[in-house]
């Protein structure tokens, strides 16, 4: 009897050994892998599954079916580096003062001085990486970066055990990996997504024994458009065969390209045997640009459009802040679902906290609210009152702030003008109709949440501008050299490797 005990003890023994040789990871199932792939100026209606019929995204269709999408997410910024900001410290980046694009540029001769943004994410914010890490995580960064230029304020020094820090445009020769020697370096002709997603495989692949947090970055789909030749010619014939003008061929290439990467780094967690045990999370940090802010014929692109949306990058109407969420997490999030509930780009600190059960930092604010109870109830609705955005800065729009309560948005500007504008967005998505006039009790009930708001959260307002001149207006000058950007001097960035 004793000698039969021992056989089945030592069968027993072997069969775990076995599981942790053929599965790696199987000791780390309760700490689930995070993927945040967070594509650069995709809009909320670039996609085949939000409706675009004239890009193909098999790889993100895909994604969709097999998870949750959300159809009321914003952006915390209508540029990049306030999004990325509340990104990393779950905050309204309002709080730390990251309000514009970094370094920014400005109108010296407007009708208000707009505030300076401040130039990095300090190094006392704990990051959701610095977060993740107390839980054993492994952390990784790729791509833009675009919380400061210095060198003590990359990833490195801000929780990330990878920082793969990329710069420069998408074609190939182009960009430039800002520490080559501790990447394998990109091909000759690889285009820069292809190159990220190399970078990505490496990492997910480094960390089989272990849980990991990876935040992609692509620059792309942000200008100066360029893609590979072979699809830009498919979309080029695509476009002439339907007589259609937007999205820009070389754009939809571009989204094209990015959804290969996708595809590719999910192939990479399924080779890995990661499937169920890894939440892949795919946005953009703001919506969709149709033009560059100082555009010149001669030089740039027109790119795409939102519609119904109203508005564009830079804008706090929807078309500027609204974009594509999609969550796929197997044990949790129903494959196939859509969410309606409104969320931002500051929920994915608590939601990866909560999921990796990590802790929340004791003495740093966190504006976000879990996600997780809406993978699991997609219909659920959040304990939270209302939205707000604060983008005192003259770029695609004048300076504002707004607040979304639940269907209602109320846009004020900032500007000395006292204007504003009301939607009831259920009835309204395109902002159409303002009915600020008609319904003036909940514009002042809006209007004292919002200056109740930016009051608590220290928010940076213009002021007026006593060199105000209507003439010199329009001028556009540089943060970065403190003088006048000359847009005339723009030239056409070639299209395609074969332009170059």
């Amino acid at each position: 009897m004793h000698s039969l005990l021992s056989r089945l003890v030592l069968i027993a023994s072997s069969w775990i050994v076995y599981q942790a040789a053929v599965s790696p990871f199987a000791a780390a199932e309760s700490s689930p892998n995070v993927i945040l792939i967070f594509i650069d100026d995709l809009g909320w209606k670039d996609l085949g599954c939000y409706g675009n019929d004239f890009v193909e995204t098999p790889n993100i269709d895909a994604l969709a079916s097999s998870g949750v999408r959300f159809t009321n997410f914003y952006a915390a910024g209508a540029v990049c580096s306030p999004t990325r900001c509340a990104v990393q410290s779950g905050q309204n980046q309002a709080r730390i003062g990251i309000t514009a694009h970094i370094p920014g540029h400005w109108r010296p001769f407007e009708r208000v001085i707009t505030p300076q943004t401040t130039m990095a994410l300090p190094l006392e914010t704990v990051t959701i990486a610095e977060s993740l890490k107390t839980a054993g995580y492994a952390t990784g960064y790729v791509g833009k970066w675009h919380l400061g230029t210095a060198a003590q304020f990359q990833p490195q020094y801000q929780g990330y055990d990878l920082s793969a820090v990329i710069n420069g445009p998408h074609l190939p020769g182009r960009y430039r990996v800002q520490k080559p020697s501790e990447l394998k370096p990109p091909g000759k002709s690889q285009y820069r997504t292809d190159y990220e997603a190399d970078v990505c495989i490496d990492f997910i692949e480094s960390n089989l024994d272990r849980p990991y947090f990876l935040m992609l970055s692509p620059f792309a789909v942000h200008i100066p458009l360029g893609a590979m030749s072979e699809k830009v010619e498919k979309y080029r014939g695509k476009a002439k065969r339907r007589g259609v003008d937007l999205p820009n061929p070389i754009y939809a290439a571009m989204i094209e390209h990015c959804d290969d990467m996708v595809g590719r780094i999910v192939d990479a967690v399924d080779r890995a045997g990661q499937t169920e045990n890894t939440m892949v999370v795919f946005t953009s940090d703001n919506g969709g640009l149709y033009k560059r802010y100082d555009y010149r014929e001669s030089a740039d692109d027109l790119v795409s459009r939102q519609t119904p949306l109203k508005g564009e990058k830079g804008s706090l109407h929807e078309g500027g802040i609204r974009v594509p969420l999609i969550v796929k997490y197997p044990p949790m999030a129903k494959a196939g679902s859509t969410c309606e509930e409104p969320t931002i780009s500051y929920d994915f600190y608590p939601t990866f906290v909560e999921l990796a059960k990590a802790s929340l930092p004791e003495n740093q604010t966190i504006d976000g609210l879990s996600l997780l109870p809406l993978l699991a109830n997609p219909q659920g609705k959040l304990d939270r009152d209302a939205l707000h955005w604060h983008y005192p800065h003259y770029h695609h729009g004048r300076p504002a702030s707004a607040i979304r309560e639940r269907d209602w948005k109320l846009i004020e500007y900032i500007d000395g003008s006292n204007d504003v504008e009301l939607y009831h967005l259920v009835q309204d998505i395109g902002e159409t109709t303002d009915l600020s006039e008609e319904k003036a009790g909940r514009v002042a009930d809006l209007k004292r949440k919002l200056s109740q708001w930016r009051t608590t959260t220290l928010a940076r307002m213009p002021l007026p501008n006593p060199h105000y001149d209507k003439t010199r207006a329009g001028e556009w000058w540089s943060r970065k050299t403190s003088a006048p950007i000359d847009s005339s001097a723009r030239r056409r960035f070639p299209p395609t490797e074969k332009d170059q």
